[in-house]
Protein backbone atom coordinates (compact mmCIF):
# COMPACT_ATOMS: atom_id res chain seq x y z
CA UNK A 1 0.00 0.00 0.00
CA UNK A 2 1.17 3.37 -0.82
CA UNK A 3 -0.49 7.14 -0.46
CA UNK A 4 -2.15 8.02 -3.31
CA UNK A 5 0.19 11.49 -5.40
CA UNK A 6 -2.61 13.83 -5.22
CA UNK A 7 -4.49 13.13 -1.66
CA UNK A 8 -2.66 11.25 0.06
CA UNK A 9 -5.23 8.78 0.96
CA UNK A 10 -3.59 4.98 1.18
CA UNK A 11 -4.00 2.87 -1.72
CA UNK A 12 -2.86 -0.28 -3.79
CA UNK A 13 -0.10 -0.14 -5.89
CA UNK A 14 -1.93 -1.93 -8.28
CA UNK A 15 -5.05 0.70 -8.11
CA UNK A 16 -5.63 2.44 -11.74
CA UNK A 17 -8.02 5.22 -9.68
CA UNK A 18 -7.93 6.22 -6.09
CA UNK A 19 -11.37 5.61 -4.42
CA UNK A 20 -10.50 8.90 -2.65
CA UNK A 21 -9.88 11.98 -5.20
CA UNK A 22 -9.87 9.53 -8.88
CA UNK A 23 -6.19 10.00 -9.41
CA UNK A 24 -5.46 7.74 -12.26
CA UNK A 25 -2.77 5.25 -11.02
CA UNK A 26 -2.14 6.88 -7.76
CA UNK A 27 0.68 4.58 -6.53
CA UNK A 28 3.13 6.30 -9.20
CA UNK A 29 5.02 9.37 -8.02
CA UNK A 30 4.92 10.98 -11.20
CA UNK A 31 2.11 10.03 -14.29
CA UNK A 32 1.92 11.46 -17.72
CA UNK A 33 -0.61 9.61 -19.62
CA UNK A 34 -1.23 6.00 -20.91
CA UNK A 35 0.53 4.08 -23.33
CA UNK A 36 4.00 3.54 -25.29
CA UNK A 37 6.35 6.27 -26.12
CA UNK A 38 9.98 6.09 -27.14
CA UNK A 39 11.81 10.00 -28.15
CA UNK A 40 15.57 8.85 -29.60
CA UNK A 41 17.65 11.09 -28.06
CA UNK A 42 19.48 12.12 -31.40
CA UNK A 43 17.94 15.12 -33.15
CA UNK A 44 17.76 17.17 -36.01
CA UNK A 45 17.18 20.97 -35.52
CA UNK A 46 15.79 20.28 -31.77
CA UNK A 47 13.15 17.57 -33.55
CA UNK A 48 14.24 13.70 -32.28
CA UNK A 49 15.28 11.50 -35.31
CA UNK A 50 13.02 8.82 -34.15
CA UNK A 51 9.70 9.56 -32.09
CA UNK A 52 7.46 6.30 -31.37
CA UNK A 53 3.99 7.23 -29.81
CA UNK A 54 0.92 5.11 -28.81
CA UNK A 55 0.13 7.20 -26.28
CA UNK A 56 -2.48 9.05 -24.23
CA UNK A 57 -2.06 12.28 -22.12
CA UNK A 58 -3.48 12.29 -18.72
CA UNK A 59 -6.43 14.34 -20.31
CA UNK A 60 -6.63 11.37 -22.71
CA UNK A 61 -5.74 13.14 -25.54
CA UNK A 62 -3.83 11.36 -27.92
CA UNK A 63 -0.41 11.91 -27.73
CA UNK A 64 0.92 12.17 -31.85
CA UNK A 65 4.41 11.63 -32.56
CA UNK A 66 6.62 14.22 -33.95
CA UNK A 67 9.71 13.57 -35.83
CA UNK A 68 12.07 13.63 -38.78
CA UNK A 69 10.87 9.40 -38.31
CA UNK A 70 7.13 9.81 -36.71
CA UNK A 71 5.20 5.69 -35.56
CA UNK A 72 2.18 6.01 -34.11
CA UNK A 73 -1.52 6.53 -34.11
CA UNK A 74 -1.14 10.20 -35.21
CA UNK A 75 2.04 11.42 -36.38
CA UNK A 76 3.81 14.23 -38.14
CA UNK A 77 7.15 14.38 -39.64
CA UNK A 78 10.04 13.69 -42.63
CA UNK A 79 8.65 9.91 -42.80
CA UNK A 80 5.83 9.10 -41.04
CA UNK A 81 4.17 5.45 -40.29
CA UNK A 82 0.50 6.11 -39.04
CA UNK A 83 -3.08 5.69 -39.04
CA UNK A 84 -3.25 9.64 -39.20
CA UNK A 85 -0.18 11.24 -40.86
CA UNK A 86 0.98 14.35 -41.84
CA UNK A 87 4.49 13.97 -43.63
CA UNK A 88 7.20 14.35 -46.53
CA UNK A 89 7.11 10.65 -47.46
CA UNK A 90 4.32 8.74 -45.48
CA UNK A 91 2.37 5.20 -45.35
CA UNK A 92 -1.05 5.66 -43.31
CA UNK A 93 -4.59 4.87 -43.73
CA UNK A 94 -5.29 8.61 -43.43
CA UNK A 95 -2.68 11.26 -44.71
CA UNK A 96 -1.18 14.75 -46.05
CA UNK A 97 2.01 13.96 -47.64
CA UNK A 98 4.59 14.51 -50.27
CA UNK A 99 4.62 10.83 -51.43
CA UNK A 100 2.05 8.58 -49.61
CA UNK A 101 1.01 4.95 -49.40
CA UNK A 102 -2.41 5.06 -48.26
CA UNK A 103 -6.39 4.40 -48.29
CA UNK A 104 -7.57 7.89 -47.49
CA UNK A 105 -4.67 10.91 -49.33
CA UNK A 106 -4.17 13.88 -50.40
CA UNK A 107 -0.68 13.83 -51.74
CA UNK A 108 1.66 15.75 -54.31
CA UNK A 109 2.25 11.74 -55.62
CA UNK A 110 0.31 8.77 -54.27
CA UNK A 111 -0.61 5.19 -54.64
CA UNK A 112 -4.19 5.08 -52.10
CA UNK A 113 -7.95 3.80 -52.22
CA UNK A 114 -9.20 7.02 -52.48
CA UNK A 115 -7.12 10.16 -52.74
CA UNK A 116 -6.00 13.78 -54.31
CA UNK A 117 -2.83 13.75 -56.12
CA UNK A 118 -1.06 16.71 -58.17
CA UNK A 119 1.40 14.94 -60.13
CA UNK A 120 0.70 11.37 -60.02
CA UNK A 121 -1.49 9.13 -58.45
CA UNK A 122 -2.53 5.11 -59.09
CA UNK A 123 -5.41 3.66 -57.09
CA UNK A 124 -9.35 2.65 -57.03
CA UNK A 125 -10.66 6.49 -56.80
CA UNK A 126 -7.56 8.17 -57.39
CA UNK A 127 -8.31 11.68 -59.22
CA UNK A 128 -5.72 14.77 -59.74
CA UNK A 129 -6.75 18.01 -58.13
CA UNK A 130 -6.93 19.22 -62.08
CA UNK A 131 -9.85 16.67 -63.31
CA UNK A 132 -11.58 17.49 -59.86
CA UNK A 133 -11.82 21.16 -60.52
CA UNK A 134 -12.47 20.52 -64.32
CA UNK A 135 -15.82 18.97 -63.30
CA UNK A 136 -17.37 22.10 -61.50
Amino acid sequence: MKPCRECRHTVSEQAMACPQCGAPVPAKAQWNGWGFEYKSKATVLGIPWLHISFKYSPARCPMPAKGVVAIGQFACGIFTLSQFGIGLISVSQFTVAGFALAQFALAYSLIAQLGLYVNQGYGQLVKSITELAGMF
